[in-house]
C-alpha cells in the first residue's frame, strides 16, 4: 500500500515543478534579465511581465522579452547566454520559499513518498537554487529543462520520472502552478494538484482544470 496526500490514496510519489511551486524566485529572474539586458543596450522589462514569462524555460523567457521590446530576433542567443550567466551567479538573493512547502515536502518524506522536482528551468540553476534553499536534499530526482528532449507540456519529463521509479501514473501525483504542470500531468496519466499562488503566465489557473486547486500546501496534508 502506497501514501495518502490530501485525496490521493495508493500514492508512491509526488512530483513537483519550481518557481512559482516551491520557489517565488522572480525577483532574482527579473534582476539577472535586466541586467543581460542593460550589458546589450536594450531597456528593460518590469517584474509583473517577468512573472507572466516565468515557467516555459529560459530560452521562452528570452523569446517573450524580444517581443515585448520589439528587438531583433537575432539577439536571442546573445541575450540568453548573457541572461544564463548573470542569472547561475545570482540565483538565489531575494528567492523565497512559499510558506508551507517545507511542511509539505517533511510530511511527504515521514510518508516514504519518492520526490521529484521536474521544472523548465535548465537543471545547472534549478539544482543550485534548490541547494542554497535547503531544499535539494528532499528530492532523489531532478529534472530541468534540458535533462531531456522534451519539456512540459509534454509528458516525458514525467513518464521519465515514472520509470525511475518504476511505478504507474495512478500511484503518482503532481503539484504545479501553471497550465504546462496540469497538461503534463494528464497526458501521462497522472492526476495534478495545481496552487493558485504562482506565476501561470497570467492566465487563472482554474480555467487549465487541475484534478484539485489549492491556494497553499498546508491543505494537502
Amino acid at each position: 500500500m502506497g501514501a495518502t496526500l490530501g485525496p490521493f490514496g495508493d500514492l508512491k510519489a509526488v512530483f513537483f515543478d519550481l518557481d512559482g511551486t516551491l520557489v517565488d524566485s522572480a525577483r532574482d529572474i527579473h534582476r539577472s534579465l535586466a541586467i543581460a539586458l542593460r550589458d546589450l543596450g536594450l531597456r528593460t522589462v518590469s517584474e509583473p511581465q517577468v512573472r507572466h514569462w516565468v515557467g516555459r524555460g529560459a530560452s521562452r523567457l528570452v523569446d517573450c522579452t524580444i517581443k515585448s521590446l520589439g528587438a531583433d530576433p537575432a539577439l536571442h542567443a546573445p541575450l540568453l547566454a548573457q541572461f544564463m550567466l548573470r542569472y547561475q551567479a545570482n540565483v538565489c538573493v531575494d528567492s523565497e520559499v512559499y510558506d508551507g512547502v517545507i511542511d509539505c515536502l517533511e510530511y511527504c518524506q515521514a510518508q516514504q513518498l519518492h520526490l521529484a522536482c521536474i521544472t523548465n528551468k535548465p537543471l545547472l540553476p534549478a539544482k543550485k537554487l534548490l541547494s542554497q534553499l535547503n531544499l535539494l536534499r528532499y528530492f532523489s530526482l531532478v529534472l530541468g529543462g534540458d535533462s531531456l528532449d522534451h519539456r512540459k507540456p509534454h509528458p516525458a519529463p514525467l513518464l521519465h520520472a515514472l520509470a525511475y521509479y518504476d511505478i504507474l501514473p495512478d500511484q503518482a501525483v503532481m503539484i504545479g502552478d501553471s497550465r504546462n504542470d496540469v497538461e503534463a500531468a494528464h497526458a501521462s496519466g497522472m492526476a495534478c494538484v495545481g496552487l493558485s499562488y504562482g506565476y501561470n503566465h497570467g492566465e487563472p489557473l482554474q480555467a487549465c482544470a487541475p484534478d484539485l486547486l489549492l491556494d497553499s500546501l498546508f491543505e494537502l496534508f
